[in-house]
């Protein structure tokens, strides 16, 4: 019984002791020093990032423009070629055999047209003795014409049976690096069949999408003269070892994403840049006079975020805020909050709206 007593009356000293000490006059932390600061404003550089898609700057499928077997297959995947070299030979002695059929047709109607015209030399000089008719001589005008016309269509075909047999050997249209063969020697390809794909990869283009707010903050930066270097962080958060440049953007916005696609170049000397590859673009941004603020004076209520000012009279009063993102422990705010502000550095678990405290001035570290 004696025991139950006491413990009343040390649970009665307890609520005594904290209604003392917290009461709602806001008068209770008046003589207790807490930290505060004033908000640190000075020119920022932050960093965006941005998923990228790597591109070659140029990617070519190479395709069999004549049907027939590969013969021989002069490259291997993944090796480096150059302009002109010798890829892939298909079959080719039905082009030759086309090639030298052409080139017999287009010598008769050569002959022929040469028999015409001197046909047409000897009509005129009868016409000139009367011996034959003036229709005689059109009409010899008219073979000639028609032989004309029929060696020019042997040229175009001898040109084509020539284009033919050429098509037969299959060259590198530019410096790169061959890529998959699917089909080995002794295929059968139809014209239009895939034998592999080329990339120079000297260059490389990184694609990424962002928001139309970034854009146009892109754009006002542009237009003051700004840097448009950016950097390229590798699947592996490794950071690539060559600076981009932003060279241009799309047209238009994207209608479902609300965002627009930007295009960097890289230079890519090693070749450790794939076609395909994926990675991240960080692109600096330049902001003047931006007002930050230690992320352990705010707090987060309904996924809003607050901080504690100081009024005139030492009062503490709860104020929401707009950060527009982190940059290490520090909130970039936007919105709420100016240079003239004294915000509470520490003790917001300790105190409420209408408390008074003694100020205790510091300087934010740089």
């Amino acid at each position: 019984m004696k025991n139950s007593a006491l413990s009343i009356f040390v649970l009665v000293s307890i609520v005594l002791f904290v209604s003392c000490t917290s009461g709602g006059n806001g008068e209770t932390n008046a003589n207790e020093k807490y930290k505060v600061i004033s908000p640190l404003v000075k020119d920022t550089v932050y960093t965006n990032e941005y998923v990228a898609e790597i591109n070659a700057f140029q990617n070519v499928e190479i395709r069999a423009r004549v049907n027939g077997f590969i013969e021989n297959i002069h490259v291997d995947e993944g090796e480096t070629v150059y302009k002109g070299q010798l890829l892939f030979t298909i079959s080719s002695q039905k082009y030759k055999q086309d090639l030298q059929k052409a080139k017999a047709i287009l010598q008769n109607a050569n002959a022929e047209l040469k028999s015409a015209e001197i046909d047409l030399e000897n009509a005129e000089k009868l016409l000139e003795k009367k011996i034959v008719a003036e229709t005689d001589l059109e009409m010899m005008k008219t073979k000639v014409d028609a032989m004309k016309a029929k060696v020019a269509e042997a040229q175009s075909d001898e040109e084509q049976a020539q284009l033919n047999l050429s098509f037969a050997q299959v060259k590198a249209p530019f410096d790169g690096i061959i890529n998959r063969i699917p089909n080995k020697a002794g295929s059968l390809a139809d014209e239009g069949t895939l034998l592999t794909t080329i990339s120079d990869n000297k260059e490389v283009f990184a694609y990424f999408n962002v928001s139309e707010i970034d854009y146009l903050n892109y754009v006002v930066s542009s237009e003051k003269g700004e840097s448009k270097e950016v950097s390229l962080m590798l699947a592996n958060n490794t950071l690539f070892a060559n600076k981009g440049i932003i060279e241009t953007t799309e047209s238009e916005f994207d209608h479902y994403t609300g965002t627009i696609a930007f295009r960097a170049k890289f230079p890519n000397p090693t070749g450790i840049l794939k076609h395909g590859a994926s990675g991240k673009v960080l692109v600096n941004s330049f902001l003047p006079n931006a007002i930050l603020i230690p992320q352990q004076c705010v707090f987060e209520v309904q996924e809003n975020l607050y901080l504690y000012v100081i009024d005139k009279d030492n009062t503490i009063k709860q104020r929401q805020i707009i950060a527009e993102m982190r940059l290490g422990n520090m909130y970039l705010v936007t919105e709420g909050l100016s240079e003239t502000d004294i915000v509470l550095y520490e003790g917001i678990q300790l105190i409420k709206e209408g408390d008074k405290i003694i100020p205790d001035f510091i300087v934010i570290p740089n």
